[in-house]
């Protein structure tokens, strides 16, 4: 013992200090060793699943892109339906507005003009028959009938508007329209082209009237053209309590 701690004395002081610090270096990287393999192991059993992540929620992208396309789609689809169904809404409202124009239930304001019959002044003549010389239902169903065929779009007479069912009758010494009878002077309101006047004058049908009442009986007959023609609509029922199918056209023999 005595001899082992006379050479511990004799070895120098710096290396006794230079061999601690090599022992403390050592210990110091062995900890490090042991600390960065479990990092090491930790890191790499990690990546996998992240790995996996990061694909599922790339699918995930995927799909939601593809999902998006397809709603973008649908709803390019649904604009262009919704714009046909708004034609289609806008086509059928035109259509079932001229169907009330038809009808008679709307009232109509417009250019037109307005025609005025009044019974004859002229005396009867000893023979004669004083009805020739009134105006009858039969003169307004003819005046109505040319106003029609020169392009009038909607008539009135009396303030009564004129329909598919309108009957224009004689009775007594009025004229029955629809269901309201009217005297004399009778006016004749239609509403039509701007040329109105000049095709029902221009009318074979209205010249044969004009000749048969009022150059031969003195019925006068008259027009103004306003600058708007109010025609009223229809005030009375247009439900149809009665109809049947017409008859088929007999098939001609060979």
């Amino acid at each position: 013992m005595s001899s082992l701690a006379a050479r511990a004395r004799a070895v120098p002081g710096w290396q006794l200090t230079l061999f601690g610090a090599l022992v403390a270096i050592g210990f110091l990287v062995a900890a490090q060793v042991r600390g960065e393999a479990p990092r090491v192991r930790y890191t790499t059993q990690e990546r996998l699943p992240l790995v996996e992540t990061v694909v599922t929620l790339q699918a995930q992208q995927e799909a939601l892109k593809t999902t998006i396309l397809d709603l973008r789609s649908q709803i390019t689809a649904a604009e262009a339906g919704a714009a046909g169904s708004d034609q289609l809404v806008r086509q059928l409202n035109e259509a079932l507005f001229a169907a009330r124009v038809a009808a008679g239930i709307v009232a109509l304001e417009g250019p037109g003009i307005v025609l005025q019959l009044e019974d004859s002044q002229a005396p009867v003549p000893p023979g004669g028959s004083a009805a020739d010389y009134l105006v009858s239902a039969r003169d307004l169903r003819t005046a109505v009938e040319e106003l029609w065929l020169a392009g009038a779009e909607a008539i009135a007479i009396g303030g009564e508007r004129i329909t598919p069912t309108t009957a224009i009758v004689d009775i007594g010494g009025s004229v029955l329209v629809n269901s309201a009878y009217l005297a004399p002077p009778y006016q004749v309101a239609a509403i039509g082209p701007a040329d109105l006047y000049d095709q029902l004058v221009a009318s074979s049908g209205f010249v044969e009237l004009i000749a048969a009442r009022a150059d031969r009986f003195g019925i006068r007959v008259s027009f103004a053209q306003p600058d708007t023609v109010v025609v009223p609509a229809y005030a009375g029922s247009v439900t149809l309590r009665y109809a049947r199918t017409p008859a088929a056209s007999p098939t001609p023999a060979p």
